[in-house]
């Protein structure tokens, strides 16, 4: 009798987080402190699953971006010609993305994202 129970209980669960997984869909304004400087950038997000596509719009222009999201944490990266391979690595909190970021060739640094 005790493992349906176990079980039922762990279907609930299973349930319940994917009911109140974040959707990332929308746009998104973040501000971004590098060690070259500090700056903003805009990300148009669609988000399918774990799967995040968009495009990036800032100071090196436009790109495309691509990304995964795994519960609250999400990555995503896009590339410059001149910079290289930027990557950003947050967690969603409270409606807010919050992490870190490599600017290629520019140098590290932090962002916090907020939902328009």
């Amino acid at each position: 009798m005790r493992k349906p129970l176990l079980v039922l209980f762990g279907l609930l669960l299973c349930l319940v987080v994917a009911a109140t997984a974040a959707d990332l869909s929308g746009t998104w304004n973040a501000d971004v402190v590098l060690d070259a400087g500090s700056g903003t950038a805009t990300f148009e997000f669609k988000q399918s699953g774990d799967t995040l596509t968009g495009t990036y719009s800032g100071a090196l222009g436009e790109a495309k971006v691509t990304g995964t999201v795994n519960g609250d944490e999400v990555t995503w990266t896009f590339e410059h010609d001149e910079a290289g391979k930027i990557v950003y690595k947050g967690k969603l909190e409270g409606g807010k993305i919050k992490g870190t970021v490599e600017y290629g060739q520019l140098g590290k640094g932090t962002f916090t994202a907020t939902k328009k």
